[in-house]
């Protein structure tokens, strides 16, 4: 069985695909300035998919980097996808689109001191992709090499990174940007030979609301769409992957009562474990993680819990064994390890799922 995508722009549709079982695009568009990906595969990669029309920089109309965009030789392991936390505008035209990208670089260059846009591709709210870190599309069309970013520390050069316009912390993507989202990862999985399950969100790596609790909550989703484009059959569990609460000020519950007794157990003594994420709270947290060099907004996410959840017997007398207590009392159906790590913690906080990717590129200054 076959299905037809659309692409749009500014209300017009600009091409119609079918895509076969076999994750093969057939069909046309007719979109002036913009690219059309073939589909060059990747080597070693076991299927092709052309991806959605992406303009590149100089179609939107781009600075020129402030300096030489480095090119690693390797090819990238996974796709981190992020919200832009702009407005959710409905102007979904192609010049809003084109004005989206130009007022990220400007920022990213202008504020934030890069020599590029951060990240490698863009989506609008109304479909459009565009080409984000300049010589990205040139190279994802080589398929082997990887442009480094500069969308999230420690994930630059193992990761592609795709901003979707918008906030989505309660509100669900529009469907055209769903739509180009998931044909955009499908080819970049084609090219790269990146299983579709390897799709994450920006908080999985650091401690920010990002993409958004809808748009995180819509990737187990996105990963089994993806997966069905490209012909690729995986197992359900597959398609959720092993993650980290993301905790915020005014949040209670068994889990900040867990996090209260593991910064208890990092020396803050200060903190009383009474499960409400409360000031003094998230000002032990902030204190952690200057002191762990993570990035300290005051949320416990994807970059401070696995430093705070130290492998831990759960018989052991301290405040992480009684961390390991209070979550298995939740879960009191469930036996505990003698020795809890990682993947038990995940498990007890009720976040488990399929082994996540933690390879990280080397630490270094985004540029």
């Amino acid at each position: 069985m076959a299905e037809v995508v659309t692409w749009t722009s500014g209300g017009a549709i600009v091409g119609r695909f079918e895509v076969t079982r076999r994750g093969f695009l057939t069909g046309g568009l007719a979109l002036a300035g913009t690219a059309v990906l073939g589909a060059t595969v990747g080597a070693g990669t076991a299927w092709a998919f052309d991806g959605p029309p992406i303009t590149d920089c100089a179609g939107w109309g781009a600075r020129p980097n402030s300096a030489v965009v480095p090119i690693w030789n390797q090819r990238p392991v996974k796709i981190l996808v992020h919200h832009t936390a702009t407005p959710n505008v409905t102007d979904y035209s192609q010049g809003a689109a084109f004005a989206l990208a130009r007022s990220i670089q400007n920022f990213h260059m202008d504020t934030r001191g890069w020599l590029d846009t951060g990240q490698h591709f863009t989506i609008s709210r109304g479909g459009d992709v565009m080409e984000g870190r300049h010589r990205s599309l040139e190279v994802l069309r080589i398929g082997q090499r990887q442009v480094e970013g500069a969308h999230c520390t420690g994930q630059n050069i193992v990761s592609v990174g795709i901003e979707n316009e918008g906030t989505y912390i309660d509100t669900d993507p529009t469907d055209a940007l769903w739509t180009s989202l998931r044909t955009t990862c499908a080819y970049i999985c084609s090219q790269y030979g990146i299983a579709p399950t390897e799709l994450y969100g920006h908080r999985d790596f650091k401690n920010t609301a990002c993409p958004g609790d809808r748009l995180y909550g819509m990737l187990p989703r996105l990963r089994r769409e993806v997966a069905g484009l490209l012909g690729k059959n995986v197992e359900g569990g597959a398609t959720q992957k092993a993650s980290w609460p993301l905790l915020r000020p005014g949040d209670v519950g068994v889990d900040v009562q867990a996090a209260q007794y593991l910064l208890r157990d990092h020396g803050m003594t200060e903190v009383v474990p009474h499960g409400r994420y409360d000031a003094a709270t998230a000002d032990a947290v902030v204190a952690f993680e200057q002191a762990t060099g993570a990035e300290d907004v005051g949320m416990l996410g994807g970059e401070t819990w696995p430093v705070l959840a130290r492998t831990v017997r759960s018989s052991e007398r301290s405040e992480a064994g009684k961390a390991v207590e209070t979550l298995a009392a939740r879960r009191n159906a469930e036996s505990v390890p003698d020795v809890v790590t990682r993947p038990d913690w995940q498990r007890l906080l009720g976040t488990g799922g399929s082994p996540a990717d933690t390879s990280v590129d080397p630490v270094g200054p985004p540029r």
